[in-house]
């Protein structure tokens, strides 16, 4: 099975009124189930780099109904890139992502600052082990440690389909 973003987001513990940032959103698979999840007390901040992606996945929420979706044209490698203001996230969303950043450091130093502490975020990303994956890509055990690295704990860590892994952290 391919990742399956129903599924790995209930690792993530959502609940009504969450506040909750997808990175990366691109076409929105992640931004819209958490949408659901958090209710219309809840808020989820897609980011993305790219306008294009971000009208699409407006169009998409609004078209399955799903009012509580900020479209953000920002960028997540910088350290306040994505105009997000500090602690504004109970959780995070960084899924297929981390395979194209090539400041890793500041972009789980971004994940901190815009996180609650005690905050989760989730990630998810290609698997060493993927016929599919592509050619540049952060394995499991350096994506925990870059993480750990920079103020998070480890929760958990799970098979997130047949071409990815998962890891849920906390923030410190």
């Amino acid at each position: 099975m391919f990742s399956d973003p129903a599924v790995n987001l209930s690792k993530l513990g959502l609940a009504e009124g969450m506040k909750v940032v997808d990175l990366g959103a691109g076409s929105g698979f992640y931004s819209i189930e958490a949408g659901r999840r958090v209710g219309v007390s809840g808020r989820v901040y897609a980011v993305d780099v790219q306008k294009d992606l971000l009208e699409r996945l407006r169009s998409i929420a609004a078209k399955d109904d799903v009012r509580n979706i900020e479209a953000v044209w920002g960028n997540a490698e910088k350290i306040g890139g994505t105009k997000l203001r500090e602690s504004a996230a109970d959780r995070v969303i960084a899924s297929n992502i981390l395979f194209q950043i090539a400041k890793l450091d500041d972009f789980a130093l971004e994940i901190k600052r815009i996180l609650k502490p005690g905050g989760k975020v989730l990630i998810v990303d290609w698997s060493e082990s993927s016929t599919m994956s592509p050619k540049t890509l952060v394995p499991v055990l350096k994506a925990e440690t870059l993480f750990e690295k920079n103020g998070f704990a480890l929760d958990q860590s799970f098979d997130a389909g047949d071409h990815h892994y998962g890891l849920v952290l906390t923030r410190r």
